[in-house]
C-alpha cells in the first residue's frame, strides 16, 4: 500500500462530474489498484476509485500552475477518471501489508451455538446435551437435547431471529418427529434478538422463544434485562 499525504485537488469524470478543491489529504494506493482520498475526520473516504484500474503519472499541462506531480486513475471497464493535481508532498511511502485474514466476529452464530451447548440450563431444566449439529436429510439442528420426562428438544440458534429461522426449525420438527427414537420432538428457537414476526409465528406452531444475553453466557454481567 502506498500512503501519500499531499496538498491535491481532485477532478472526477463520469455519471457524475465532482471536484474536490486543493487541500492536505491522504492518499491511499492500494495493492488491488483501489485510489482513496481521506481527510482527517470522518472514517468514509471523500472520493475513491475502485478496481480494476490503472494509475497513470502525466505531465502537468500550461494552466496546472504550482503543480508537481499530476496523476490520472483510469476505471478499466466505465472509462470513469480521476484527475489528481498534487502541489506538495508531505509524506510518500509504501509499505507491503501481506495477506489479512480478515474480521473475526465475536457473537457469531458458531459461539453462540457452542456457548449454549455447554449452558443448555439456559434452555430448561434437567436438559442434556444429545449432539451439536445433529444430521438430518434437510440439514444439521444446531442443538439437539435430552428431555428427562421423555422425548428431544431441537434448538436452533440464531443472532438475529426472523422468520426464516422459525420455518427453518419448523421443517426439522416434522422430519425429527417422525423418527420413534426421538419423539416427541419440541422446538426452541433461541437467539440474541427475535423479531416480533418471528415471535408471533413460533408460538403458532408451538415453538418456543429464548432470548440470548451473550455476553452473561460468556461470564461478561452485561446489565440487560433477561427476557426468559
Amino acid at each position: 500500500m502506498r500512503l501519500v499525504i499531499a496538498r491535491c485537488s481532485v477532478d472526477y469524470t463520469g455519471r457524475l462530474n465532482t471536484h474536490l478543491p486543493p487541500a492536505t489529504r491522504l492518499i491511499m494506493v492500494k495493492a488491488d489498484g483501489t485510489v482513496a482520498f481521506h481527510r482527517d475526520i470522518q472514517h468514509q473516504p471523500l472520493n475513491w476509485m475502485s478496481p480494476p484500474c490503472t494509475l497513470t503519472v502525466i505531465e502537468p499541462g500550461e494552466d496546472d500552475v504550482d503543480v508537481v506531480e499530476k496523476w490520472r486513475v483510469t476505471h478499466a471497464k466505465s472509462g470513469d477518471e480521476l484527475t489528481i493535481r498534487i502541489y506538495e508532498v508531505l509524506h510518500d511511502s509504501s509499505h507491503e501489508l501481506g495477506t489479512d485474514p480478515g474480521l473475526v466476529k465475536d457473537g457469531v452464530e458458531a459461539d453462540l451455538q457452542r456457548l449454549l451447548a455447554e449452558q443448555v440450563g439456559v434452555i430448561g431444566d434437567n436438559l442434556t446435551l444429545v449432539r451439536r449439529e445433529f444430521p438430518t436429510a434437510i440439514g444439521p439442528v444446531d442443538l439437539l437435547l435430552r428431555n428427562p420426562e421423555g422425548g428431544t428438544v431441537a434448538v436452533e440458534v440464531k443472532r438475529r431471529g426472523d422468520i426464516d429461522g422459525v420455518e427453518q426449525l419448523t421443517r426439522y420438527l416434522e422430519l425429527l418427529g417422525r423418527d420413534p427414537h426421538l419423539a416427541p420432538v419440541t422446538g426452541v428457537f433461541a437467539a440474541q434478538e427475535i423479531k416480533p414476526q418471528a415471535k408471533v409465528l413460533a408460538a403458532d406452531r408451538g415453538i418456543r422463544c429464548v432470548t440470548l444475553d451473550y455476553d452473561e453466557m460468556k461470564g461478561i454481567e452485561s446489565g440487560a434485562p433477561r427476557l426468559f
